[in-house]
This record gives structure tokens, sequence and C-alpha cells, in this order.
């Protein structure tokens, strides 16, 4: 079996896209399944196998990102699909209309995965046109892509529900991405612990409280900023750590300092996924997260898979995780809930210690292992189904080129 994945963003662009690419390439191939992945070329990266890399633009406003122009996503996604037997779209920009063309020249069957609400984005990016008109354009968009492919991905059942209400027609699959519990497994906890907050000079005994994620104003981190606000008055001496890059960190960094929390917020930027990350992890006392447009959350599932309990609001994609209510306090989504609630586990060690080992057993439960098995076959399933239906002169010409 030979799969295309095509994208616009991968590593070194880090997020929740390019890491669910990332479990899905290495999970596959460990199944023997032939794996490519056509994405964009950030600066020098060296070649990889199974990775082709196609040059773009700087986005104006956003030098995280990369553009791929159109016509070079179209030429490199049909030269590949040649080799394919199913592609697999991951984002709904020139990869995702170049995957359509590719597809249906091929006659091969094309799914999705729907990582990104963007209902629940554009206005905090256009902010200059109306809300309503950006989130009907958005649901618009997101029908027509859905309703051109065999089948679209969603990773939680809230993502499901939502999208049918688009009048999405196509085959819809909840089937989140899952984690590596492997890179998680850390061991000895407090070794980890100690190096990292010696690296970065927070002393052993301050309470820390722990976001990791894009920093971006879609995952409400002014809310949390506030909500740290409030718990600081019963524990003054809470830490909230950010670990990540994004957008909106020099506004959230001045937003920091007209409350008067700049000793008490740290931006740490963005740390090595293999190793500082689970030390990070380690390191804090509880997981903070106030993001309601996630369409799965796998730094929950990161956190909870060293120990780590939650403190976290349960919208969209993290109620498939936070409904069980094991190894999370789910607060209202008022800051003085929030954070009483940070302020409560903070104060209660004991309390900690329970969440945290419901956590960890709640996360072998989104391994790696068993839900990449649940993606090869459907692979198998939208292969066969197509190979069944394609029309018999074409399948007697290829025979005959062949």
């Amino acid at each position: 079996m030979r799969i295309l994945l095509v994208s616009d963003v991968y590593f070194p662009r880090v997020n929740g896209v390019s890491t669910a690419i990332e479990t899905h390439r290495r999970g596959l191939a460990q199944r023997g399944i032939d794996v490519t992945l056509i994405a964009p070329a950030y600066d020098d990266e060296p070649e990889q196998q199974g990775i082709i890399r196609l040059p773009g633009w700087k986005i104006p406003g956003d030098p995280e990102d990369r553009i791929v122009l159109p016509h070079t996503m179209r030429c490199a996604v049909r030269e590949a699909a040649e080799r394919a037997d199913l592609i697999h779209i991951q984002t709904p920009f020139s990869a995702h209309y170049a995957g359509i063309a590719a597809a249906r020249a091929r006659q091969i069957p094309v799914i999705a995965t729907y990582h990104t609400l963007f209902e629940e984005y554009l206005h905090l990016y256009a902010r200059h046109l109306p809300e309503a008109w950006l989130r009907a354009f958005a649901r618009r968009i997101s029908r027509s892509q859905c309703n051109a492919l065999d089948a679209t991905i969603v990773p939680s059942k809230a993502m499901e529900k939502r999208l049918r209400e688009y009048r999405i027609e196509s085959p819809l699959h909840v089937l989140p991405t899952g984690i590596p519990l492997a890179q998680f497994a850390i061991g000895e906890k407090s070794a980890h612990r100690a190096r990292f907050r010696s690296r970065y000079r927070i002393p052993p005994g301050q309470p820390v409280a722990l976001f990791v994620g894009r920093v971006a104003h879609e995952k409400n981190l002014r809310f949390l900023i506030d909500s740290l606000a409030h718990a600081r008055q019963t524990t003054p001496e809470l830490l909230l750590v950010i670990a990540g890059e994004g957008p909106a960190q020099a506004d959230l960094q001045d937003y920091v300092t007209q409350r008067g929390q700049q000793d008490h917020v740290r931006f740490l930027g963005y740390l090595d996924r293999e190793h500082e990350l689970p030390d990070c992890y380690a390191a804090a006392d509880l997981f903070a997260f106030a993001s309601v447009t996630e369409t799965q959350g796998l730094v929950l599932l990161e956190a909870m898979a060293v120990g780590l309990p939650v403190v976290a609001l349960a919208e969209m994609g993290t109620r498939d995780l936070l409904e069980k209510g094991r190894g999370a306090i789910v607060p209202r989504f008022e800051v003085a809930d929030f954070g009483a609630a940070l302020a409560a586990l903070v104060a209660n060690p004991q309390r900690r210690t329970e969440l945290g080992a419901q956590a960890k057993a709640l996360a072998r439960s989104w391994s790696d292992e068993d839900l990449t098995d649940r993606l090869a076959e459907l692979y198998r399933l939208e292969i066969a189904q197509k190979t069944e239906t394609k029309p018999i002169w074409k399948a007697h010409s290829r025979e005959k080129q062949a």
C-alpha cells in the first residue's frame, strides 16, 4: 500500500498538524506501508527519505508559515500520485486542491483530516470583516471541500457533530491521532524535573502551571493569564510557564506587563520535542488549558501521559478527553472559577497525585499504536471501495499500459 500525504505545513513549523503527520508517518512505516509526504521547505532542511520539500514564500505577518504556489504544489502532487494508491490531504489550502485534482486524474481515493475549525479562527485574524460573514464563509468552504472527498477524518465526536451541521454529505470518520506514549514514558520523573528547573532557573519548590502549544490568540491565553492573577490571590507563588512560539507572543507579553504579572509568567519559546518537552512536562505541577476551539488537543494527552493533572475547559475536541472526568478538573468558562481550580489544585498535593495517576491511565487508551492500526484499515477500505467502483474501461487501459 502506497500513501501520499499532502500538506501546507510540516516541521520545523510546530503545531498539531505537523505532530499528527509525523505520528502517521512513523506509525504507518512501521507497518510496512510506503508513505510519501509533500510539504513546504522552510529554510535548509536536510533531505529526508520519503519527504518532498517544495519552495515556499513567507506569509506577511506570519513568518512561521510558508505558502507554496498552487502550480508548484499541483505539479509535485500530480507526479507523486503516479506511485500512490491513496492521497491523504492534511490542510485545506494549496494541498487540498492539488490532492483533489491528482486523485481525480488517477481515479484513486482521496481523503482528508479536518484538523482546524476555521469557523472559530478567522475573525481573530481578519478583525476588520464582520464575524458572522467570516463564519458563514468558513462553513461554505469546508462544506465544498469535504463534499469533494471520498471521506473526511475528524479527530473528535464534537467535530463530527459540527461538520454534520455544515450539511456535509460525504462520509465522516471519527479517528483521533493518538500520541507516541514511549516518547513520554520518562521513568523517574524527579530527575527530569530537577534538570529542567535548573536549566530555566525555576526554584525546586515553586508551583508551576504549564501551557504547551502555539502562542496564538485562538488558544485563549489571555484567559489563562487572567486566571493566574485570580489564583495568585491565595497562591501568590504560582508561576505560569508558556512553552511554544506564535504570532501573539509580543502582544501577550505586553498584556502580562500591563497586568503586573511579568514575574509570574514565563515564555520559554520552542522546546525540542524529543528531549526538552518531556522534561518540561515533568517539571510542572499541573497543566492548564483554556482553548475552546481545539479539534482534539494533543498536548492534553502528552501532559496526561507524563502524569500531569489537568485543569482545562471541556470545549469542542477536548470533550472526548475530559468528559469522563478522569485526570482533570473542568471548571466553568469563567476566570474566577478557573483561577480557583488552579489554586485549589496547587494547595492539594494528594489530589494532584491522584489526578496524575488517572491521567496517565487515560492517556494509555489513546496510544498511537492502536489508532494507527485503525487509520491503516481505513486506507485499505477506501482503496478497496474505489477499486470496486472504478470504470472497467479505465482498469483495462491501465493494465495494458503496465
